[in-house]
């Protein structure tokens, strides 16, 4: 007997009669192929029950985002295991193209820093040999710096590449924002291309947020939907 999801009323169509012919024997082979459809359709309604539990705990305005037929479509998709590995490919580039643009950006105000850093210990400088006061040029250098956590840009120089910074800093985290835009739209293609439902390339801020649950999802289902021998 065929197990259905109470939610889907799809069945995963069969290749052979189950009701083998009177004058017939049922082959092993035929059997064998019972039992397959068996758990093939138990699989279904594991994954329709596990996708419907996942959807109650978001928030309703993306339970409504997410309707049963999306699911049961989903669910169906997931009978090939082959898109767990795709989903987990997917997540394994992201965090490696996030970590390496933080690691730039990381760079980038380190680089600020010492460019401000150097300014600020030549004015320092200059400004005790000036007085005479050779001895206290590091001295004059920690207070200089000091002063400028509360009070920055003491002088023009100083202001115009805080300035710069600041602007370089921007452009740098558009352009990251640009990369990382992109490489959500790589997703939404390989996804698509795929077959997953729910997935195509937008750039709606909404639709977007119902395909991040879907990910989570299946990124979830990953982790519990296994053979014994597969644990």
């Amino acid at each position: 007997m065929s197990v259905e999801s109470p939610q889907c009323s799809g069945r995963i169509s069969s290749n052979y009669s189950l009701v083998a012919d009177s004058n017939e024997i049922p082959s092993v082979s035929a059997m064998a192929a019972s039992d397959n459809q068996n758990e093939t359709q138990s699989r279904l309604y594991f994954l329709n029950e596990q996708l419907q539990k996942m959807v109650k705990e978001l928030p309703r305005k993306y339970q409504q985002r997410i309707p049963n037929e999306l699911l049961c479509e989903l669910a169906e998709c997931l009978l090939d295991k082959t898109l767990y590995s795709i989903v987990k490919e997917l997540t394994d580039i992201q965090h490696v193209t996030e970590k390496q643009m933080f690691q730039k950006r990381l760079e980038m105000i380190n680089k600020h820093s010492g460019e401000y850093a150097a300014i600020a210990s030549s004015e320092a400088y200059t400004s005790a040999i000036g007085r005479g006061r050779q001895h206290n040029v590091v001295i004059g250098i920690q207070k200089l710096l000091k002063s400028d956590l509360v009070e920055p840009g003491k002088t023009e120089t100083r202001l115009k590449l805080q300035a710069e910074h600041r602007k370089n800093l921007r452009e740098f985290d558009k352009k990251i924002v640009t990369e990382l835009d992109e490489k959500r739209r790589e997703q939404q293609n390989t996804l698509h291309m795929a077959g997953v439902p729910g997935f195509d390339i937008t750039d709606d801020a909404s639709r977007i947020q119902v395909q991040i649950r879907l990910c989570d999802f299946i990124i979830r289902l990953s982790q519990i939907d296994k053979k014994p021998d597969e644990v």
